[in-house]
């Protein structure tokens, strides 16, 4: 329960940072979207279960501070979460190289998932304008984004305040 609560708040803290700081290093409008990565993150090392819940959680967080359309980062964060769990268990998790190509798919995955429900509430953009635009630039953000801090999460998740105690 006290980790739940530790990734709730770095959650926050990573909403708060998404939305002021990281505007500096937007490259073509386009910043890395750190609850995605996180919510990737934890299901790679925590399997689809907690992947999707949390990244669910972490979702309507974020919905509900973006004033969008409402459920929509909920349910791109939960397919995010879960696709990242599908890795846990049969992908090497030390490689922080393996981390970032994992980030890398479920990110472009996630967008993906994002641009339908976009079309589906009425929102046409072109597809190629989509993934030229977008969709490759953030999933390529997202994986250097991992490259770079995920031996901290990592240690993190092992034993530090996201650790469960088991190791």
């Amino acid at each position: 329960m006290l980790r739940t609560l530790y990734f709730l708040a770095l959650v926050l803290g990573f909403i708060l940072l998404q939305s002021t700081a990281l505007n500096f290093i937007a490259i073509n409008g386009i910043k890395p979207d750190l609850v995605l990565v996180v919510v990737i993150l934890n299901g790679f090392l925590r399997g689809t279960r907690e992947g999707a819940f949390l990244g669910f959680v972490g979702g309507v967080m974020q919905d509900l501070v973006s004033g969008g359309y409402f459920g929509l980062y909920a349910l791109t964060n939960m397919a995010a979460g879960y696709l990242g769990g599908l890795g846990e268990g049969r992908l090497y998790r030390d490689s922080r190289v393996i981390a970032a190509g994992l980030a890398l798919f479920c990110t472009f995955g996630a967008q993906m998932v994002f641009y339908l429900l976009l079309v589906l509430v009425g929102v046409r953009v072109f597809v190629l304008t989509a993934l030229t635009g977008i969709i490759i630039p953030a999933s390529f953000y997202n994986a250097l984004v991992v490259l770079l801090f995920y031996g901290l999460y990592y240690r993190s998740h092992r034993e530090g305040l996201l650790s469960d105690g088991q190791y």
